[in-house]
């Protein structure tokens, strides 16, 4: 941890004593998003696609100015009472980020909580689980239960905090949203390749411009194809992802957008090794001991239109229609410690086999009208906006019955320390359907926010939104017997939820350079079950979160740095009933409270630096299960990152770019809560040991060619990401990864 405090707390004292004498230097009242690349030099030089000069333009922070995509509103970051941060295309490249984990060494607070299965890194912010009802691409929720392909993403940007006034039902620790790559005007493309360590094999290729000689119509075409093995023995993956796009601007008020997304992986599934007596098993990093023939293969493919309009100067509407399909098959052993397969002291486990498939159909249409206007000399920017959409989810479980095992769900025993999987049973038995769950979900919602300048020292944000929920689950139980091609028992439970959601912020600015805020905002969760109490559908839960922050710009924009503290709480956690385990009560309490900061700087030609830290904490604050004051799992207290990157613009040197990313996750705990209920209950929590993690990164560009090679892990640290106690899987060694790139 201190190797990351120390140079940036220097850091930031140091910028902040020179940037206080130059801040008050500058009148314009432009403000920017937090952006990884947000601060350029004062002077540079802009290439072609060939690598030639132009001509030489200044650069400052002014181009950075834009609100960022994910806020709908328009509305600039210094004037957001929230946290907001932005990757941008250039930290993609010079990072060589290909996967959510590199992705997240940028962000502060925000994290992988585990990776289930080795094919699903789960996000969390502020405390909170980031499932796909959190996760968009290109303001459409996508599904991020398997692994996401970042050739294809432009930028990537964080809205910290509660969102859901903007979209609805989602957790209330933060939204991301990826922005894929959008059509020029100009023409260009490249192709590259790419090897490295564990037989990595990655080709992408991008092309676009115009249609034709057209200057209204224009295109994008880029994708990718990667296989791999991995330094786990007998795990490998392949990947194929392709992202089209077509704009048309009909005139220069009216444009249409059409994207569409697709995706298809294939890997061995990798539950790790398990827990033994709830603590960490010592293996080889490089054991894997699920069966070999096991496979999950996940299919997803989107298609979005946006037509934009613009009604006058202050008017804008926009329209989105999104369809988006995924489809998921997974068929291996079933994970370490679940309750029929619980390893033995001497590490004999006899493992089960699962198989789940699953399909969901989603559907979106939103409406957006964006305005400004003004009321008795009081500047008012507004958001209307209004939006459906519908999930439409199949899956169907299958389990195997032994014949030799009294039809139980045994399938091998190994040991995990002395078992040769070559050895091992290898044959793909017939698996046995047991139950279908149809869960259509059908959502509605409407909204008003309304960013009001009293002057130029005081704003104010409010908002309101009203949500409809109505989820429906149908349960198909095949026959034990016999089993038919058609279910035959059939429960059906259909559940009403909806909720107001306001929102509440004062922005004051002394300056342009800096703004204090305050907020207050709400987000809802529906819960499944029936309330014991009532006997009726149990009530979302209602989560109140306050944030106060400071952002600040010094140094004529070659510093950004902000500073956040909030506390997210929530007094009507859904837990199970004492009286009667098949109902639930509104029994619990959680706090989530925690601080961020984030840097962003530019001290030297040639050399930015990204920096930040994080303290969370969250606790149960009540429980009818679980003891009050005790951590919630998953959750780092401390996380941090530092960064920097040089690219050399002149001399012998001149097109040279090196990196350093050095990353810190503190320590966190996965395995069960402590259940006080069941004082024999031999589940506990699981410390998971902290690390620190720093990568290097060298690119050279000479004309139209570029090469890139990163180094991960340099010093080959060690630990997990665990899902409850059943899926515990180490982060990669040391490994290295070289790309050629052509640009035509």
């Amino acid at each position: 941890m201190k190797y990351i405090l120390l140079p940036f707390t220097f850091i930031l004292f140091c910028f902040n004593s020179q940037a206080q004498e130059v801040a008050s230097n500058t009148d314009n009242n432009d403000l920017y998003y937090f952006s990884s690349d947000s601060i350029k030099s004062t002077t540079d030089t802009v290439k072609n696609r060939k690598g030639q000069v132009l001509k030489e333009v200044i650069v400052t922070a002014n181009q950075r100015k834009n609100p960022v995509s994910v806020g709908k509103s328009g509305i600039k970051p210094m004037d957001l009472p929230q946290s907001v941060q932005v990757i941008t295309q250039k930290t993609l490249e010079n990072q060589q980020i290909t996967t959510m984990s590199d992705l997240l060494k940028n962000t502060n607070g925000v994290y992988i909580m585990g990776n289930s299965g080795g094919y699903q890194e789960e996000i969390a912010s502020r405390g909170y689980a980031m499932g796909s009802s959190n996760t968009f691409k290109n303001g459409v929720r996508y599904f991020n239960g398997m692994p996401t392909e970042m050739s294809g993403i432009e930028k990537a940007e964080f809205l910290k905090g509660s969102a859901a006034i903007l979209f609805g039902n989602v957790t209330a620790g933060g939204v991301l949203n990826l922005v894929t790559k959008k059509p020029k005007f100009d023409f260009g493309a490249d192709v590259s390749v790419g090897i490295g360590s564990f037989d990595l094999y990655k080709t992408t290729f991008d092309v676009f411009g115009p249609i034709g000689n057209s200057k209204k119509v224009a295109f994008r075409m880029n994708g990718a194809n990667t296989q791999a093995n991995s330094f786990r023995i007998g795990v490998s993956s392949e990947t194929k992802y392709v992202n089209p796009s077509f704009l048309v601007n009909f005139n220069d008020k009216t444009s249409l957008l059409v994207e569409a997304d697709y995706i298809k992986d294939i890997r061995t599934p990798d539950f790790g090794a398990g827990i033994i007596n709830y603590e960490l098993v010592d293996l080889p990093r490089s054991r894997f001991v699920g069966v070999l023939w096991g496979k999950i293969q996940s299919e997803q493919a989107s298609l979005t239109a946006t037509l934009r309009h613009q009604l006058s100067e202050n008017w804008d509407l926009s329209f989105i229609n999104s369809n988006r399909f995924y489809e998921t098959d997974l068929f291996a052993n079933t994970r370490p410690n679940s309750p029929i397969t619980s390893m033995k002291a001497n590490g004999d486990w006899t493992m089960g086999l699962q198989r789940s498939e699953a399909k969901d159909n989603y559907w979106l249409q939103e409406l957006n009208a964006k305005g400004k206007f003004q009321t008795w000399n009081i500047d008012h920017q507004v958001l209307f906006g209004a939006d459906q959409d519908k999930y439409k989810t199949e899956t169907l479980a299958s389990t195997y019955k032994n014949p030799l095992k009294s039809y139980k769900n045994e399938y091998d025993t190994i040991n995990i320390f002395t078992t040769d999987l070559s050895t091992a049973r290898n044959d793909i038995p017939t698996m046995d359907k047991v139950t279908l769950t149809k869960a259509p979900v059908q959502r509605i919602g409407v909204f008003a926010q309304d960013l009001i300048s009293i002057n130029k020292y005081v704003k104010a944000l409010a908002g309101l939104r009203y949500s409809y929920q109505e989820t429906t689950s149908d349960v198909y139980t095949y026959p034990v017997v016999n089993p038919k091609p058609v279910a035959e028992k059939r429960i059906i439970s259909k559940q009403i939820d909806d909720a107001f959601s306001p929102r509440l912020g004062l922005i004051l600015q002394p300056n342009k350079d800096h703004s204090i805020f305050a907020s207050y905002s709400t987000s809802f969760v529906p819960n499944a079950g029936l309330d014991y109490f009532t006997k009726e559908a149990l009530a979302p839960s209602t989560i109140k979160q306050y944030e106060v922050g400071v952002k600040n710009e010094f140094w004529d924009g070659r510093l950004f740095a902000n500073v956040t503290a909030y506390q997210i709480e929530n007094n009507n956690l859904a837990q199970t009933s004492l009286i009667d385990a098949t109902y639930k009560e509104l029994a619990g309490g959680t706090k989530s409270q925690g601080v961020e900061i984030d840097l962003v700087a530019n001290p030297a030609k040639g050399l930015s630096i990204l920096g930040g830290y994080s303290f969370n904490e969250i606790k149960y604050t009540d429980s009818n299960i679980y003891i009050v004051g005790s951590q919630i799992l998953y959750m780092p207290k401390n996380t941090a990152n530092l960064n920097f990157n040089y690219h050399f613009e002149d001399g012998k040197l001149k097109g040279l770019n090196l990196g350093l990313i050095n990353s810190y996750v503190g320590v966190r705990y996965a395995g069960r809560s402590t259940n006080l209920t069941t004082p024999t209950d031999p589940r506990k929590p699981v410390k998971l040991p902290e690390y620190f993690q720093s990568d290097a990164t060298v690119g050279y560009q000479f004309k139209q060619i570029t090469i890139r090679a990163k180094l991960s892990n340099i010093f080959n640290a060690l630990s997990y990401n665990v899902h409850d106690d059943n899926s515990v899987n180490p982060i990669a060694p040391t490994n290295y990864a070289i790309t050629l790139n052509y640009a035509f």
